[in-house]
């Protein structure tokens, strides 16, 4: 009997760093590899654990990320959210979607796995969708807190040392799929229609 308490106790303590983790926030290969191995070992148990709150483990093996997200409610379940969803300002939305598309350029192409930008880079991708006379100045501090919340959402971050230089983390593609990608085209469509009509007014 003891032994079988012992036993358990080792269990939960093997499990509870992993749980801990991902409850933190996106758990990545490259920056834990300890949690990383750990939870490859565990993950079923994980899984089992995290459905009982009423979330689900999304685990790619490949891309080197793991993650929580909550489960789709069953019918007539009505478990409070422990994982928020967040609302996306329209500039943070086309930036995601602008940068989604970069990734999925940059992997057809081959070669590094690493996308990397700079800030100016990402200035032009956004430049196209502005109003002609946009103030310069005024576009890169914009650029620059959009791209502040989007590394707090876990999407990007600046390289050491290098603050003007970016990765795109691969986490990007779990969340930003076709169908977000394609309803995103539409709106971006008539935005453009929009901003077409109002040129043509001006002059």
């Amino acid at each position: 009997m003891e032994r079988t308490a012992m036993t358990a106790d080792a269990a939960v303590a093997s499990l509870a760093p992993v749980v801990i983790a991902l409850m933190r926030g996106v758990l990545y290969q490259e920056t834990d590899a300890v949690l990383w191995q750990a939870l490859l070992q565990l993950q079923v148990r994980v899984r089992d654990y995290v459905a009982v709150l009423g979330l689900e483990l999304t685990l790619d093996e490949a891309e080197g990320y793991a993650f929580l997200r909550s489960r789709s409610a069953a019918e007539g379940e009505t478990l409070p959210r422990l994982v928020a969803r967040r609302p996306l300002s329209y500039p943070v939305s086309l930036l995601l979607a602008l940068l989604r598309r970069k990734l999925a350029e940059f992997d057809a192409a081959g070669g590094d796995t690493r996308l990397i930008m700079s800030r100016d880079e990402i200035g032009e991708l956004v430049r196209v969708f502005l109003p002609s006379g946009t103030n310069e100045a005024r576009l890169i501090d914009q650029i620059d807190s959009h791209l502040n919340k989007i590394e707090d959402l876990g999407f990007i971050r600046r390289l050491r040392g290098q603050e003007n230089m970016i990765e795109v983390r691969r986490i990007l593609k779990a969340f930003v799929d076709a169908q977000w990608l394609a309803e995103f085209d539409a709106r971006l469509a008539a935005y453009r229609a929009r901003l077409s009509g109002a040129d043509s007014s001006d002059e």
